[in-house]
């Protein structure tokens, strides 16, 4: 497994019933989590929450407030500061888990001496943008949506990342990726997070199982000649780590050689075990002692 094992400003405090109960730096969330299909550990602890997303039955939710929470907060991995706060789709604007793939993706970048040209596709509100671009990394940061990349930019602005370091990009990951071929522009490490299940600008649906290895294929074209990672994360249920072995298999291993390693990301329960949280498939041309 992949371990997020690192953080000091969160914590998963208890899981179970389907609901984790996290601690972002000093508030208290209750969220569902439908892979916590045991009983919870710490009963207790629930009761002590600042904030609690109800799902609806016929769909998405929303928030309950047990206290007047700020606008934003922030919250510190390592050396890298990010803008947190409950939206309406239960999430806060990062994920956790995926600290442990930052922290490879940076002793990646740091061996080959910091000089990197990263695409980061899906890239959120930057949670893995920062982290390369503090390694060294130039990063082109590519999401479909204007509001992510905005939070994002703030983030970058928050960790003290010089303006020049990141490229911003609003647009359809593979749309972009296809234009970039045939530009002839080249990346060193490339990372992606696509969703599960998504609709396209003009209705197009998106599922995964359907797109994931035309993806990670076409991404392969636009690899440097001396490339130095890929990184494919999932969410879907029922993905597992050998599909995305396979999948860097006969693409970018078929071309590069190299290594790989899949394996589930997790997260450690303070009451105890460990939260799954997807899964992660990595390739890179260089071992790290």
């Amino acid at each position: 497994m992949f371990t997020a094992d690192m953080w000091k400003d969160y914590e998963v405090l208890d899981t179970g019933d389907g609901e984790k109960l996290e601690r972002w730096g000093k508030v208290v969330l209750r969220r569902p989590d439908p892979q916590a299909i045991w009983p919870k550990q710490k009963p207790a602890l629930w009761n002590k929450v600042d904030a609690y997303y109800h799902r609806s039955a016929k769909g998405g939710g929303e928030w309950e407030f047990f206290k007047k929470l700020p606008e934003k907060w922030t919250i510190k991995y390592r050396d890298l500061d990010f803008y947190v706060h409950p939206t309406g789709f239960k999430h806060t604007g990062l994920f956790p888990e995926q600290a442990v793939n930052w922290d490879w993706m940076r002793s990646l970048i740091k061996a080959r001496g910091g000089r990197v040209k990263v695409l980061n596709l899906f890239g959120y509100t930057g949670g893995a943008t920062i982290a390369c671009a503090r390694a060294g990394a130039h990063v082109t940061h590519v999401d479909a949506a204007k509001g992510m990349v905005q939070w994002a930019g703030e983030n970058r602005k928050l960790s003290n990342i010089p303006e020049e370091n990141v490229r911003w990009i609003v647009d359809d990951a593979l749309k972009f990726v296809a234009r970039e071929e045939r530009r002839g522009n080249f990346y060193d490490g490339i990372l992606m997070d696509p969703p599960s299940y998504g609709r396209g600008p003009g209705g197009e649906v998106w599922k995964l199982e359907n797109e994931l290895y035309g993806l990670i294929e076409a991404c392969s074209k636009v690899l440097s000649q001396n490339p130095l990672f890929m990184l494919v994360n999932s969410y879907t249920t029922g993905l597992q780590p050998a599909v995305l072995s396979n999948m860097l298999l006969m693409t970018v291993g078929k071309k590069h050689g190299g290594f790989i390693d899949s394996q589930e990301v997790v997260l450690p329960v303070t009451s105890g075990g460990v939260l799954p949280c997807g899964a992660s498939g990595r390739w890179t041309s260089l071992i790290l002692e």
